[in-house]
């Protein structure tokens, strides 16, 4: 087994837990998906703790929880503080590599980014953010000129990396990133083929869609599930790759999401939220040499900030002091939890679609193994046992009967926020902190 595996990273732009059939959804198709599922470490209950797609991204590739990288709200730019994941591998002599969606730069989302701004990363076919997913552009390496990605972005990107994976004949094993844009909006722009494969009047709906959403949830679902099967395809495609390579056993591979998307649950759409279809993503690890390829599932609650402690753990590399999140990779090899069983939640700054008028508000909770708790500015807001109510239809806040625990996951959340240094203020406080310019939505402007 080798002491230093090749590392790719994989993840859609706001694809939820539930959008798979290994997770037990009998109507989108991720057959590719559903097999790697079974050859993975699969932890049931991760999540996107800040779950909106800068905030993520940066917590990625630092390890940092928000309100220390500083980017809690989209469009704004990642400093060069923190080591990051890419410089960490690159210490240890990989190569690195990253192939799609950026979106920690912040100067226009059309723009070259130079190399001082690519966080460690060398190989790199690039664009800020596009959601026009059939006419997506990018820069290549060092060059300033702008490329188009041939027909469907995901399907071009992975075919990139598949090209970069056959033609690696360094000594140094590589870490690859590759960042799809969807499934995430627009939904109805997926090959037709794939768009052919569902109608929105055949697409069940989870039980907390309320009636006045469902039209508008099967005609988001109907596209998004389109991406989705896309996706798998592409999952295929690269495992072949792999395989063909002949380094399938010494690639540790993990799939995830930066967070989910509503889909009209709640009656409500899109991210940010702190409810199951926003918070809770997909995690699949796969490293034959190291874990065979008898899949297993873990219910502790992983957090974006621990990817990157974890992989090192896992690849022998020591972790930077800057680094925040937790390192399971002991745990995964049957060694003692490193967390408390919670993983925090939080909005410092509501913005974008998640607007005060549709309910927005600043928020710090934990998604613990069974519960999720919520605080916002006002005292306790959310309060759901999901394994007696999956579909968080009753809030039991304000439930006598539930006085008890909603005192104890509080203290347990002060706790957790006292660790941090964080003092939950209200985000115009945060925002005046970091210097930062945002619109009557909350959101920072920015440039296509």
């Amino acid at each position: 087994m080798s002491d230093s595996p090749n590392v790719i990273l994989i993840f859609g732009d706001q694809w939820r837990a539930q959008a798979f059939g290994y997770a037990g959804n009998s109507c989108v198709q991720t057959p590719h998906i559903d097999r790697l599922a079974s050859q993975s470490i699969n932890a049931t209950r991760a999540v996107s703790g800040c779950s909106v797609c800068c905030p993520a991204r940066a917590s990625l590739l630092t390890g940092q929880y928000p309100l220390t990288h500083g980017v809690f709200v989209n469009d704004v730019h990642l400093s060069d503080r923190a080591v990051s994941l890419a410089q960490a591998f690159k210490r240890v002599g990989y190569d690195t590599a990253y192939v799609g969606k950026w979106h920690v730069n912040a100067n226009g989302r059309s723009n070259y980014i130079p190399p001082e701004n690519r966080q460690g990363f060398d190989y790199w076919k690039v664009l800020e953010c596009t959601h026009n997913y059939n006419n997506s552009f990018y820069y290549a390496n060092d060059s300033d000129e702008k490329l188009t990605w041939e027909g469907y972005d995901a399907i071009a990107q992975t075919r990139d990396v598949q090209e970069y994976i056959e033609d690696h004949d360094s000594e140094n094993p590589f870490l690859m990133v590759l960042s799809w844009g969807p499934p995430h909006a627009p939904y109805e722009t997926a090959p037709e083929k794939y768009r052919a494969m569902y109608r929105p009047e055949d697409v069940p709906l989870r039980e907390n869609v309320p009636p006045e959403s469902e039209e508008n949830a099967r005609e988001w679902i109907a596209g998004y599930y389109a991406h989705c099967t896309a996706l798998d395809d592409c999952i295929g495609d690269l495992l072949q790759t792999l395989d063909d390579k002949g380094i399938a056993d010494d690639t540790l591979l993990l799939f995830f999401s930066d967070h989910g998307d509503m889909l009209g649950s709640q009656g409500s759409a899109k991210k940010q939220q702190p409810w199951e279809e926003s918070i809770r993503i997909p995690f699949l690890l796969r490293w034959p040499a190291q874990f065979g390829l008898e899949g297993r599932e873990i219910s502790d609650p992983i957090d974006i900030p621990d990817i990157m402690p974890t992989l090192l753990g896992l690849c022998g590399i020591g972790v930077p002091d800057t680094v925040e999140g937790l390192d399971f990779s002991a745990y995964l090899k049957g060694g003692e939890n490193p967390s408390d069983g919670a993983a925090l939640l939080q909005c410092p700054q509501p913005f974008g679609q998640w607007t005060r008028d549709r309910g927005a508000r600043e928020y710090r909770g934990l998604r613990t193994g069974q519960y999720t708790y919520v605080r916002s500015l006002d005292g306790p807001w959310l309060l759901y046992d999901n394994d007696a109510d999956p579909f968080q239809l009753n809030n039991l806040v304000d439930d006598p009967e539930y006085a008890d625990l909603c005192s104890e996951l509080d203290a347990w959340l002060q706790r957790r926020l006292d660790a941090r240094g964080d003092e939950f203020l209200p985000g115009a406080d945060y925002v005046r902190q970091w210097g930062y310019t945002v619109n009557e939505s909350g959101t920072v402007p920015y440039t296509n």
